[in-house]
């Protein structure tokens, strides 16, 4: 039914409404998910399931995330905004919007995730985060537990301004993984079985442009700065 409705012209699914809220766009027909059940996050054997309308701070705090994946998602979001603004935005919106900005589609991009839709089925983040914006559906971010380890940085003007840069770098199935997002365009995923000059590689083909928060060069120096930190974290280099 809200799959419908959304076909229509002028039609918008409500979720924490944070951005939605800035723009002037006319809505006709607003469409609300919250009684369908999808504010759970479920584990299993396998993978953790983040329903759409699942809170930033809720995976913030997230006990089975924690355990899974370690502070990841702790460092990922504790610099956007305050705890009263991540207890409204939610996963979806957030991973939806695939806004340049946006430290939670960065940091989920290094993992091994997929989105579920409602029309579209079950396909990996990564081709997501490339598609253009249609009337589908988000129901759920779903994040195998393939054994990983992950270092979340990202360079700020101040604690809760948008990142001049964001970096996820994630080591998986013998593959080095680096997410760089805030470009300032959305989060591209650069990927490699060689440790050596992995830094490099990524700042080499990762474009980047300049706007009011930094230059497209020093975007480009800032990925290979924070790569290299966080494969040293990481174990490596």
């Amino acid at each position: 039914e809200a799959y419908e409705a959304l076909q229509r012209k002028n039609s918008a699914v409500l979720g924490g409404m944070l951005w939605l809220r800035l723009g002037n766009r006319r809505i006709t027909t607003a469409i609300d998910l919250s009684a369908l059940g999808l504010d759970r996050i479920e584990e299993t054997e396998d993978y953790i399931r983040i329903g759409a309308y699942v809170s930033l701070r809720r995976m913030e705090t997230d006990a089975c995330l924690r355990t899974a994946f370690g502070d990841v998602f702790s460092d990922a979001v504790k610099s956007i905004v305050g705890v009263q603004f991540r207890n409204m935005a939610t996963v979806g919106g957030s991973i939806w919007g695939r806004f340049g900005f946006s430290d939670v589609l960065t940091v989920f991009l290094a993992m091994d995730s997929y989105v579920e839709l409602y029309k579209g089925g079950i396909i990996p983040l990564e081709q997501f985060a490339k598609m253009k914006k249609d009337n589908d559906i988000l129901v759920r971010l779903i994040v195998k537990k393939t054994p990983c380890k992950i270092i979340y940085s990202s360079v700020r003007n101040q604690r809760t301004d948008f990142p001049v840069l964001a970096c996820a770098v994630s080591y998986m199935n013998g593959q080095y993984r680096a997410s760089v997002g805030a470009r300032p365009s959305r989060a591209m995923l650069l990927c490699s079985e060689k440790e050596e000059g992995f830094a490099a590689f990524v700042a080499e083909n990762a474009p980047t442009e300049g706007n009011m928060r930094g230059s497209a060069a020093y975007r480009t120096h800032l990925i290979k700065v924070l790569v290299e930190r966080s494969m040293n974290e990481l174990g490596g280099m």
